[in-house]
């Protein structure tokens, strides 16, 4: 009976640690005599990148042209946070930290490839957009540290459900690592001027303690790359 009972318990701890694993994104190691279960933003991103993240931003992107049509920064590429504040409740998110998140489309026609820094971009010209806003891709081999836009637009992955504050910044860092690795591993840099193009994507604005907004140019974290001739 006691053999019985044991057996139960262990198949149930197992089961826990298991649904800790998918929805937390935990391990267990040893330290000497102990197991420890720490988090794991890759086994995190994991249990969330395929299955969720992704389809978040294919069903519920806008169309970046459209959102980039209502903003109007004046003559210095400035922009009232109010005026901005309502486009944001419209069409995207505004995170605890007052940043302007948006799930975003588009296609467009490549203008521009700049790889002189490891911040490389590439410049589009939007189809649907003739406005003074740049369209800023990042094409790698690095994305910004404090870049989040993937991790928070997509409205599923929250501060609260996380212990520590740098749980929640390792998961924004491993999303980026994806990004680099499965959407611009292969991407060839130096033949994409005067390709089209078409994408999916986050950017975000950064809003807080500022009144005026500059709006010269957005950055997108692309989820989602397709060339054209």
């Amino acid at each position: 009976m006691k053999q019985k009972i044991g057996t139960i318990i262990v198949a149930l701890a197992v089961l826990i640690f298991l649904f800790l694993a998918v929805k937390y994104g935990v391990t267990v190691v040893k330290i000497g005599s102990d197991v420890v279960v720490e988090f794991d933003p890759v086994v995190y991103v994991d249990s969330k990148w395929a299955s969720e993240l992704l389809p978040a931003i294919d069903q519920k992107a806008v169309e970046l042209s459209t959102i980039l049509s209502e903003m109007k920064p004046d003559a210095n590429g400035k922009a009232d946070k109010d005026a901005l504040l309502a486009i944001a409740k419209t069409y995207g998110l505004v995170t605890v930290g007052e940043a302007h998140v948006y799930m975003v489309k588009g296609s467009g026609k490549i203008t521009g490839v700049d790889t002189k820094t490891s911040l490389g971009i590439m410049e589009v010209a939007l189809d649907g957009y003739g406005g003074p806003i740049k369209v800023l891709i990042y094409i790698g081999t690095r994305i910004p540290s404090d870049e989040t836009s993937v991790r928070d637009a997509v409205g599923m992955i929250n501060f609260g459900d996380f212990k520590e504050q740098t749980q929640y910044g390792k998961v924004a860092a491993e999303i980026n690592k994806r990004v680099l690795a499965e959407v611009l591993g292969g991407l060839d840099k130096d033949n994409l001027v005067g390709k089209t193009i078409s994408f999916k994507g986050a950017f975000n604005i950064r809003t807080f303690n500022l009144i005026q907004i500059d709006l010269k140019e957005i950055y997108v974290v692309p989820t989602q790359i397709e060339l054209g001739e």
